[in-house]
This record gives structure tokens, C-alpha cells and sequence, in this order.
């Protein structure tokens, strides 16, 4: 088998690609990363003489026909996902999501070639914290910033192009990542490094707002059982059960890390901030069988924060940069 990953060094795509020559090393893979802030040939470290790696756009639609005439799968991580970013900039999420995605779509559909496409639970909106109710594959689209809308249109084209043209193609949304190599801009990458910096940690309002977690192997994990027995023209949920509020998150980080729960700041927080997201697996696990491998967030989360402490070649590079954009913006980075 051939597959095409888009998005392949950023930090779920590097993840995917990991995963993928660790248990199926039949698998052929070509990662194809326009190499952006948050991609990194660095996270295909140990792996990169394994892969065919094509820097370029997936935008740009005569190389992505070659690259996928060329495959058999291809799962569509490449994306730009960052809130805060979209509310600055929104002009990258529009080509990155849409116009990348309708290049992938059209370029799948003239060679017939089986498309996964990742996206993500913020197209759904946000829930009441005290909502009982949890987002399945059928909850109404709401989306409610730059990026979420981007990532709404792009299932919708998918969707359509499966309807009209017949395209083998299913969709997963997710709920919040974590895990290694996940760029130093996002909620726990940044509180961790901070923390190993000497930084107390900072939390948009009263921290209350709810992120369903999931580590980035398990979510990996539920693409490859989509690609291999899911539903053509189905949408599937991955989640973990892992809802903890941002507040919550943070003592944790300290906490495992030998510091004082409490030593953490509130500042003013952001425009159209999603009160909370939910996650219903349901389908995915009585359907297709899949279960997460990490029993609990805190196990997840542990696990996370050793492989930060014992990479920093990997991100301090990168996080002087950050911390001076955010200097100049204000950003505190909650998901």
C-alpha cells in the first residue's frame, strides 16, 4: 500500500507517520509538508530515510495530482489550526483548508483513489459546561471562528464530492490532541516548556472551558481503523473521554512537574473563547472495534511531559520565536 500523508511533518501527520512504519512496515509512505512555522522535518527525525518527503503546498494542485496518481490512500492532515492566528490572519486558513482540500478532492477523484480526511470537533460550535449532551456524527455544524469555519467547509466539500462524483472518501473529527511533537505556540506544549523555563503559566478567564483530550497515538490509531473498515462516505468521531477544563489541565502540568498547583496567572480572555467540547465515540468503538490505549488522561499527560523534557533540542529552536510573536499579540494559547 502507498499513501500519501499531507501534513505529514506537523504534529499529528509526524505522529501518523511514527505510527505507521513502527506497525505496518508494508506501508509506503509519502509525506508531502509545505514546511510552515509548525512543520518540521525535525519530527520525522529517525524516519527520514524511510519516506519520500516532497516539500510543497497542497494547494498546489498539478503537484498534488502527481503525488496522488502515485498513491492509494491518502489522509489529508495538512492544515492551519491555530485560533488565535485565524482571529490575526484568516487569509491562510481559507487556501491551506479549502483550496487545499478541493485540490486533494479533485485530484483523488480523477484517479479514484480511497481520501481520509482529518478534521476536527470545533466545526460543531461549543456546548454549555453544563450540558449533558456530547457532539455525534450528527450534531449541526456551528463553527465559530476562522479556523473552525475553514475546517467546516472543508468536510462540506468532502461530503459533496462523495454525493456527487461518487469519491471514496471518509471523514473523522476529533477532539483535542496532545502528545509529542506538538508545536510550543499550542495550550500544553507551551505550558510544559514554560514551566521548564521557569514561566508561570497564564490561562484565558477563569480557565473553566472544557476540551475533550485524546493522545495523538490513540487518535492515529482510529484513522488507520477508519481507513481499513470504515463505512465509504461515513463521518466517524474520535475521542477518549477526556474532558478537563483548561484550569484543570494547568495544576495538572504543574503538579506532575513538582510545582505548586496554584502557580499559574488569569488574564483577560479571548474574542469568541468556545465554552466547551464533547466528544461521543460511541459509533467508532461498537462499529469498528477501535478503543483509546491510554486508560487515562493523567497516564497520557505524564507520558507527554517526559518526552518534552527529554527533547528540548527538538523545541526550544522554535520557542524563543514564539514567545516574541506572542509578546507583541498578547496570546496566551487556550484551545
Amino acid at each position: 500500500m502507498k499513501v500519501l500523508v499531507t501534513g505529514g511533518a506537523g504534529f499529528i501527520g509526524s505522529n501518523f507517520v511514527h505510527l505507521t512504519l513502527a506497525t505496518r512496515p508494508e506501508v509506503e509512505v509519502t509525506v508531502l509538508d509545505a514546511l510552515t512555522y509548525a512543520g518540521s522535518t525535525a519530527s520525522l527525525a529517525g524516519v527520514m530515510d524511510r519516506v519520500t518527503f516532497v516539500e510543497g503546498d497542497v494547494a498546489d494542485a498539478p503537484l498534488v495530482d502527481r503525488l496522488v496518481a502515485d498513491a492509494d490512500v491518502v489522509v489529508h492532515f495538512a492544515a492551519e489550526s491555530h485560533n488565535d492566528n485565524s482571529l490575526e490572519d484568516p487569509s491562510p486558513f481559507v487556501r491551506t483548508n479549502l483550496i487545499g482540500t478541493f485540490a486533494l478532492l479533485e485530484a483523488a477523484r480523477r484517479h479514484d483513489v480511497r481520501y481520509h480526511h482529518i478534521s476536527t470537533d470545533e466545526v460543531y460550535g461549543d456546548l454549555e459546561l453544563d450540558d449533558p449532551k456530547k457532539f455525534t456524527e450528527d450534531t449541526p455544524y456551528n463553527p465559530s471562528s476562522p479556523y473552525s469555519s475553514t475546517k467546516a467547509g472543508s468536510d462540506l466539500l468532502v461530503r459533496a464530492w462523495v454525493r456527487s462524483f461518487g469519491l471514496r472518501a471518509t471523514i473523522s473529527n476529533c477532539s483535542n490532541n496532545y502528545g509529542p511533537r506538538q508545536h510550543v505556540e499550542k495550550f500544553i506544549p507551551r505550558q510544559v516548556t514554560n514551566v521548564i523555563d521557569g514561566v508561570r503559566p497564564k490561562l484565558y478567564g477563569a480557565g473553566l472551558n472544557v476540551r475533550d483530550w485524546i493522545h495523538v497515538d490513540d487518535h492515529n490509531e482510529a484513522v488507520w481503523t477508519i481507513v481499513d473498515r470504515g463505512t465509504i462516505g461515513e463521518t466517524y468521531l474520535i475521542g477518549a473521554d477526556g474532558e478537563v477544563n483548561n484550569r484543570d489541565v494547568v495544576r495538572l502540568i504543574l503538579e506532575l512537574m513538582g510545582q505548586d498547583p496554584d502557580a499559574y496567572d488569569h488574564v483577560t480572555d479571548r474574542a469568541g473563547h468556545d465554552l466547551r467540547y464533547a466528544i461521543e465515540a460511541g459509533r467508532l468503538r461498537t462499529e469498528l472495534g477501535w478503543a483509546p490505549r491510554y486508560g487515562s488522561f493523567r497516564e497520557g499527560l505524564a507520558a507527554t511531559i517526559d518526552w518534552y523534557r527529554d527533547n528540548e533540542a527538538w523545541w526550544r529552536p522554535m520557542k524563543d520565536a514564539t514567545e516574541a510573536r506572542y509578546a507583541r499579540t498578547q496570546q496566551v494559547v487556550a484551545p
